[in-house]
């Protein structure tokens, strides 16, 4: 499949600390704009090219490959050189799958099934957008070694909230009414020393990458509906005794009624730590809440998609006497479009979002980041894709 669009991107920032204690005026700064148009890739579907088979094993059996790679159809930088899209191979049979190897999470899928967009260009939903960079691995950023002027390749290694590396799923069999369900498991694959003592006194080098998750729904006739739960651990120090987690709850659900789908998605992520021995001041954990409300509305040959998604951070900060409580950050989402499919395989759609940031969110439907030097604050995000899919 092959999905390329033209996309434009613009991010503002305002000047909200202008005031001096001085002299009783005000000093607006004004704003700065930052934007970028260029041709991109996967707006609609994500571009990839995959390989996948089967051997019937008999009695019932089956063993499976699929490997899927990304594709940077804009400028060829990408393509089976990687599987980071999945990795598996499987053995399936009356009693379900049992999966190995990188693929979606499982608390991914509701994000992105319960999308109108599919977690795809500048309409993806900031439930998505903002759990995803929530559940980065720490300091991972920071170690990667910067290359300059050399291809890039999809990285593996910076967070498993959309995919996970190392991992063993079970999946349910199809024949249960409409139910389904998968628990999965994920390994750090980090070296453990014994005794402890000879563990090098490095960050995140003993538990961190590991995951264990499941989602469980029910899909009949026009309903679905799934909720999903994981533990990420983003984090550790050894000789601290700390372990830093992000725990991720969501439940999404959709109906179509024919004329018009509902979609519609609550989430609630907390990155905390956990001690082995309790300190004398905790770090307050940091909470992630968010919604999605989605339509979809088939017209013709074409079918129109809006969605309408909000987040709110809350840094449990403690109160603090004669001094007002800082406001928690928070952003919204709105975003619209329309897909016309020229054939069971081709299709044209064009999509425009638009994210309101505020008490310092940073949300960015794609392009540049907010310029936030000089004491200006993120405040609008805008962006558009309009381009052709393709699939073979």
């Amino acid at each position: 499949m092959v999905d390329a669009s033209i996309s434009g991107y613009s991010s503002t920032s305002r000047d909200l600390n202008g005031a001096t204690f001085l002299n009783p005026f005000y000093v607006n700064k004004g704003s700065v704009k930052a934007s970028s148009r260029g041709l991109a890739t996967s707006g609609y579907n994500s571009s990839r090219l995959g390989f996948r088979g089967t051997e019937d094993l008999g009695g019932g059996l089956a063993a499976s490959f699929w490997l899927e790679a990304p594709i940077k159809n804009d400028d060829g930088s990408e393509g089976v050189a990687t599987f980071a899209r999945r990795s598996t191979v499987s053995l399936s049979g009356g009693f379900g799958e049992v999966r190995l190897g990188r693929d979606y999470s499982a608390t991914f899928w509701n994000d992105t099934v319960f999308d109108p967009f599919g977690t795809n260009g500048v309409g993806t939903n900031l439930v998505y957008t903002a759990s995803a960079g929530f559940a980065n691995f720490n300091g991972y950023a920071d170690a990667r070694t910067k290359l300059t002027n050399i291809p890039t390749i999809s990285d593996v290694g910076g967070s498993n909230y959309t995919r996970t590396s190392n991992s063993i799923a079970y999946f349910l069999p199809p024949n249960l009414g409409g139910f389904y369900g998968q628990l999965q498991y994920s390994f750090s694959e980090k070296t453990k020393y014994s005794p402890g003592t000879a563990t090098p006194n490095v960050a995140n080098n003993s538990r961190t990458g590991r995951y264990v998750g499941g989602r469980f729904g029910y899909a009949n006739g026009p309903l679905d509906v799934a909720a999903a739960y994981g533990s990420s651990t983003v984090g550790d120090l050894y000789y601290a005794g700390v372990t830093n987690k992000v725990n991720t709850f969501n439940l999404g659900a959709s109906y179509d009624f024919g004329p018009v789908k509902l979609f519609g998605e609550v989430s609630r992520s907390k990155n905390k730590l956990d001690y082995e021995n309790e300190p004398l001041v905790r770090t307050a954990d940091v909470d992630l809440t968010g919604y999605l409300l989605g339509v979809t509305v088939p017209v013709g040959a074409g079918l129109i998609r809006a969605s309408y998604s909000s987040v709110k951070y809350d840094y449990n900060q403690p109160e603090v006497l004669f001094e007002p409580r800082v406001a928690d950050p928070k952003a919204n989402k709105l975003a619209i479009g329309y897909v016309h499919n020229l054939s069971k395989r081709t299709a044209l759609y064009a999509t425009v979002a638009r994210i309101s940031n505020k008490n310092g969110a940073a949300l960015t439907v794609g392009g540049p980041a907010f310029v936030t030097s000089g004491g200006f604050t993120p405040k609008n995000s805008t962006g558009y894709d309009f381009g052709i899919r393709h699939a073979f």
